[in-house]
């Protein structure tokens, strides 16, 4: 028994989500040297590996789409705790922050990681094939999250300001929160078939498609500790890249980039374990699995996002923006008509890919350079 809680313990996918949140716990708050930000980053790389192990032993266990559902949520809830952390106790600097968090999210989710995972796809097997019905419908409620809680308050009379009234908010919530929850009830229920990995002929791959169809799943009891290990893991990579943030924004600053542009790298590092995740299973030939995770992580930043901000709006002082400008404005809307014309067919080639690639890339560089 002693042997084997050694041999655990001494399991880097253990330890090192473990002396993580130590050393978390060791530097938040405090000005770290160079020395330390180098030691915060190396860990936080580990916690970030981490985290895609432990989400895959949940997802061979549970089955798709559960498994990439974990840990879109479980990183989303993560991520809007820290949000609304930073917006209680930034001041007036923060009051855009949940808009450039979401919008970050969206453009690194539907553009990098669903690209990423289609150019993978297709240099693996020239066409990278997937279940348009499921990512159609996943899309569609990505973009309709989007326009309600990111574009309309850009038009509204009701505030000087891109903000919404306390009344459209409190709207913007619920139905946010609605149209999330009835994805999820699609996905996981009647129509779960439209999220399961296929074959260059349409056929549902064997196994549920969690890429592991030939292994034994995992004890329940192995699955709870790397569920619980994959909580501890997202937190320290939340919590790290918020530690590193100061040294972060010094670095921005020597570079003259915005301040906005901040958010960006965060929000990269945060996006690291869905990134991974996907590009492995796109390795793996389940592209539709990093689909799922692509685009359920946008929808997820965005329903659950969205209402927790407007909870927390009655303790927040001054404005909430949350309507995109102009660029931004433009770079989704081409993000949504391209996102379409790659779902329709099934089908993408490294065209596609590249393209989605490309988006990103205008994304970063206009927000270095707006």
């Amino acid at each position: 028994m002693i042997a084997l809680i050694r041999s655990r313990l001494t399991d880097w996918t253990v330890s090192i989500p473990i002396l993580a949140v130590v050393l978390l716990v060791l530097t938040w708050g405090r000005d770290l040297s160079g020395v330390a930000v180098a030691l915060v980053a190396a860990f936080l790389a580990g916690a970030v590996l981490a985290a895609v192990h432990h989400a895959e032993v949940v997802a061979h266990k549970v089955g798709e789409p559960y498994g990439s559902l974990v840990l879109a949520v479980a990183v989303t809830v993560i991520e809007v705790a820290l949000i609304v952390t930073l917006m209680i106790s930034g001041g007036e600097k923060t009051q855009s922050l949940a808009r450039d968090t979401v919008f970050a999210a969206v453009m690194i989710t539907c553009n990098g990681i669903l690209g990423l995972s289609l150019l993978i796809g297709a240099l693996r097997r020239r066409v990278a094939v997937f279940n348009s019905e499921g990512t159609g419908g996943a899309l569609a409620t990505v973009a309709t999250l989007a326009t309600l809680s990111l574009v309309v308050p850009s038009f509204t009379t009701s505030r000087p300001g891109p903000e919404f009234s306390p009344d459209q908010l409190a709207f913007a919530a619920v139905a946010s929160l609605a149209l999330y929850g009835l994805f999820v009830m699609v996905q996981t229920g009647r129509h779960r078939d439209y999220f399961l990995p296929v074959t260059s002929e349409g056929r549902l791959l064997d196994g549920d498609g969690d890429g592991d169809s030939h292994a034994d799943p995992p004890s329940t009891r192995t699955a709870l500790a790397s569920l619980g290990l994959l909580l501890v893991s997202l937190v320290a990579v939340v919590g790290l890249a918020k530690t590193v943030s100061p040294a972060i924004e010094a670095g921005v600053a020597a570079a003259n980039l915005p301040q906005a542009f901040v958010g960006v790298v965060i929000a990269l590092l945060v996006l690291l374990p869905e990134t991974l995740a996907a590009a492995r299973a796109a390795r793996r030939d389940r592209v539709q699995i990093s689909l799922n995770l692509a685009l359920g992580s946008a929808m997820a930043s965005i329903g659950l996002t969205i209402p927790a901000i407007a909870l927390a709006s009655i303790w927040l002082e001054g404005p909430l923006l949350l309507g995109l400008g102009g660029t931004q404005l433009t770079l989704l809307a081409l993000t949504v008509v391209t996102g379409v014309l790659t779902v329709v067919p099934g089908r993408a080639t490294v065209l596609q890919g590249g393209v989605h690639l490309v988006l990103l890339a205008a994304f970063v560089f206009l927000a270095a350079s707006p």
